[in-house]
């Protein structure tokens, strides 16, 4: 074991502050100068950090769950017989698809549909929830990138659900989504069967809130909250929650998605040209002028 003398310990406690002291110097002017420069710091730590957190966090998800391999042997036996439960009763349904997807087919084909193109997608694990610029996010741990890993800036992540948010940052194989319930996020959203515009805002809380809906057309309680395309960020129709009232003229949002424990997180990267839903004709003509929330 190397020990070091008194002298020399004290001099190296004296020199630390000021090591640390112009390291620090030395990141505020590089950061001056290159305004990516955090960016990139940002996104390699991550790329760095992101497989060390998955090995630590399985062990702790495995204490959160109190099962190992003892614990699924003696489950195996119920599993087994719910599994043929649900299979005989998959069976029935597959039989009802078979027929709908033969009548679809051919409703399609009398109306000549052109089907909307297929966005790629990943499939991602929450290894983290590090915070960082935004209060609510996650890291997610995805699959080396082929390309540019800046293409999956953007994206849509979902859960099995609904939305929970989107993709802000990405590297060569981590990439950060910035939750729906973040200040920073605001979703445009049709409400309802009609497709009411509004905006979804999030404000660090469980629930986001609707804003600037249409006048004289308040958000009804239990209507559904799809995505809208109105400013091209999101594909319209993909569900995000229902509207509730925590109190008068104060709608807010309930996910779909469980923000709260996410483990899996699938990354859809849409193309640019999406059709544009049609839309439900009303029996009476809608305002288009929005306003503030009552």
């Amino acid at each position: 074991m190397l020990r070091l003398s008194v002298p020399f310990r004290q001099a190296l406690s004296r020199l630390s502050p000021v090591l640390m002291l112009m390291l620090s110097l030395g990141c505020i002017l590089i950061g001056r100068a290159d305004q990516n420069f955090d960016n990139d710091l940002r996104t390699g730590l991550n790329d760095i950090l992101a497989p060390a957190y998955m090995v630590f966090s399985a062990p702790i998800e495995a204490a959160e769950h109190g099962t190992g391999v003892i614990g699924h042997l003696f489950s195996l036996s119920e599993e087994n017989a719910q599994l043929r439960e649900q299979n005989t009763e998959l069976l029935q349904w597959q039989e009802v698809a078979m027929a709908l997807q033969a009548q679809n087919d051919a409703l399609k084909a009398s109306l000549h549909y052109v089907p909307s193109p297929m966005p790629q997608y990943s499939t991602g694990e929450v290894v983290a929830d590090t915070g960082g610029i935004y209060d609510r996010s996650v890291l997610v741990l995805v699959p080396p990138a082929n390309g540019d890993p800046q293409n999956l800036v953007g994206a849509v992540a979902m859960d099995g659900r609904g939305v929970a948010g989107r993709v802000v940052e990405a590297g060569a194989r981590s990439a950060r989504v910035l939750l729906i319930t973040d200040l920073n996020s605001r979703i445009p959203v049709a409400l309802g069967a009609n497709g009411a515009p509004a905006l979804m805002a999030g404000r660090n809380g469980p629930d986001p809130s609707l804003i600037y809906w249409s006048p004289g057309q308040p958000p009804a309680e239990g209507a559904m909250v799809l995505t809208s395309a109105q400013g091209g960020a999101f594909p319209p129709g993909l569900p995000i929650g229902v509207v509730h009232y925590d109190a008068q003229n104060d709608p807010v949002v309930l996910p779909l998605a469980s923000l709260d424990s996410l483990r899996l997180l699938r990354l859809f990267s849409y193309p640019d040209n999406l059709p544009v839903l049609t839309q439900i004709p009303h029996t009476k003509p809608a305002a288009t002028a929005h306003h503030g929330k009552h």
